[in-house]
């Protein structure tokens, strides 16, 4: 399920390089899904020079460190 979510965040990301596709519906609906676990990166993390966000970087990190946490008590318990 991370990798799926995973994924959705990817695309999320290049998409806003696309503003004619980041506004599309399906743009809008990538937004739902990716900015309410982003907005917590984004508060901590300032834009480099007011432009480049590395909030996704971080939120990726995240996301790999939840990734193994499962996959090992998984391991553990399974």
């Amino acid at each position: 399920m991370l990798e799926i979510y995973k994924w959705i965040l990817f695309i999320y990301i290049l998409m806003s390089w696309l503003p004619n596709i980041a506004g599309s519906s399906i743009g809008l609906l990538f937004a739902r899904v990716c900015e309410p676990f982003l907005a917590p990166f984004r508060k901590i993390i300032p834009p480099i020079g007011g432009v480049i966000d590395m909030s996704p970087v971080i939120a990726f990190l995240a996301l790999w460190f939840a990734q193994v946490g499962i996959s090992s008590l998984a391991g553990r318990f399974g």
